[in-house]
């Protein structure tokens, strides 16, 4: 909500506020264009959309046409309708952009839609959201009725100067005129003249006009599409935030099963037996004792890398760099580590915890899961701030052939990123290499 407020009226018998006028042009420099700036600029803009708007409509609804058409003919269409799709997001960005720097409008880009799966079923899906996006739809549509309008300012303007020509006529002719309706006497031209100019200025006006309100309408996304999308955006990250919870509380189970929960059983049974033997034999009482506190240094080992792999706390205390630095070191395989954060996104002092902590679980499973199945000789990550996150990609010169497994470690990187409010794309070909790109916003 905006307030505005407004200084108190002095009273009738105060001084005369002339030194106050020289304040006047210094609010008017930060003020946007004044109206008939914007007008002429709209004027322009709809002229130039007339020609290239035009020309780029055409083309993308011969191409949609062609693609359709061609659906069937060894799956060319298939590539043109792809092609396509992003040629119609290009353009309804650009239109976007336009409008939003032709009025001054506080509008949100219009950002390409992002994989919520890795894979190639993952890139059909996005693809897929992309074709139907409503607020792509709605830009384009606007850029067509701009374009037709751009054609008639053409067709009005053309027609304005021709009417100011005949405006004019008395001060360069006498008697009669030439005109497409035939002679006429000088003074019925200029009448006629300025009646057309006029019309022509005032239709000019309107449609201008209209392009504004058909702007607003149609490209400024009203609040029940934008309440929907954040509804849709927060639904997807409780399901990957309830399915990262429950993939992470299955591992540490069978991690605590698997391993700890039997070396300390067999800790308590050598103990036992080195208690039965403590009075007969003593030598082999202290070797099972011996025995015993080695079990119990490899459990307390397992126990500080499960721990490690729930919270890792160099993240907290040195940052996200300092973290994968560790993390590499403890790779099987070799790792080429190239971080490059801002200076404001790591270390104590970062606002993006959230979004380091997927990161590097990401990053942590991605080098486990090389190590396991991929029988790659090294291993790659980079790490960047953008776009106001981090992004990072994973690559190893391994056999390939990775896929989203439920329950798999990349089933578990997917939905811890996804709950973060980011996105995965998985690159796996057979033959390899393998890589795996994750971008997580930072929370504001």
């Amino acid at each position: 909500m905006t307030t505005n407020l407004t200084p108190p009226v002095p009273p009738v018998d105060a001084a005369p506020a002339a030194p106050a006028a020289p304040a006047a042009p210094a609010a008017a420099s930060g003020a946007p264009p004044r109206l008939p700036l914007r007008l002429a600029l709209t004027v322009l803009e709809l002229a130039a959309l007339g020609v290239a708007g035009t020309t780029a409509v055409t083309l993308l609804a011969a191409l949609l046409a062609s693609g359709v058409g061609l659906i069937f003919a060894a799956g060319i269409g298939l590539v043109m309708l792809v092609g396509v799709v992003y040629a119609l997001y290009g353009v309804a960005w650009f239109e976007v952009e336009r409008v939003k720097n032709l009025y001054a409008l506080e509008l949100p880009p219009l950002a390409p839609r992002r994989r919520e799966r890795p894979g190639f079923g993952g890139w059909l899906r996005s693809l897929w959201r992309q074709a139907i996006d409503g607020r792509m739809w709605r830009a384009l549509v606007n850029l067509t009725l701009a374009s037709i309008m751009g054609v008639i300012v053409i067709q009005l303007v053309s027609t304005m100067i021709r009417s100011l020509f005949y405006a004019f006529s008395p001060l360069t002719r006498q008697g009669e005129v030439d005109t497409i309706i035939g002679a006429m006497p000088v003074w019925v031209t200029s009448i006629i003249g300025v009646l057309g100019a006029v019309l022509a200025a005032f239709v000019i006006w309107m449609l201008v006009l209209l392009h504004r309100v058909l702007s607003r309408a149609l490209v400024v996304p009203n609040r029940e599409a934008e309440l929907t999308e954040a509804v849709r955006t927060t639904s997807a990250q409780r399901a990957g935030a309830v399915r990262a919870a429950d993939l992470e509380r299955t591992r540490i189970e069978r991690d605590l099963h698997d391993g700890v929960q039997p070396r300390l059983v067999s800790v308590g049974m050598t103990l036992g037996l080195a208690q039965q033997k403590i009075e007969t034999d003593p030598a082999a009482a202290k070797a099972l004792i011996d025995e015993a506190h080695t079990s119990t240094k490899a459990a307390i080992t397992e126990l500080r890398q499960l721990a490690r792999g729930i919270h890792t706390s160099v993240l907290d205390d040195r940052g996200l760099d300092a973290a994968l630095s560790a993390l590499a070191s403890r790779s099987h395989i070799p790792v080429q580590l190239d971080v490059r954060l801002d200076a404001g996104m790591t270390g104590a002092g970062a606002t993006c915890r959230d979004a380091e902590a997927a990161v590097y679980f990401a990053i942590a499973e991605s080098l486990t899961n090389a190590a396991k199945h991929s029988r790659a000789s090294e291993c790659r990550v980079v790490v960047r701030s953008r776009d106001g996150g981090l992004w990072a990609r994973v690559e190893d010169n391994g056999v390939g052939g990775a896929q989203v497994q439920p329950g798999g470690g990349l089933d578990g990187i997917t939905n811890r990123v996804l709950a973060a409010g980011g996105s995965v794309r998985l690159d796996s070909p057979a033959g390899g290499p393998t890589s795996l790109e994750v971008m997580v916003p930072c929370a504001s």
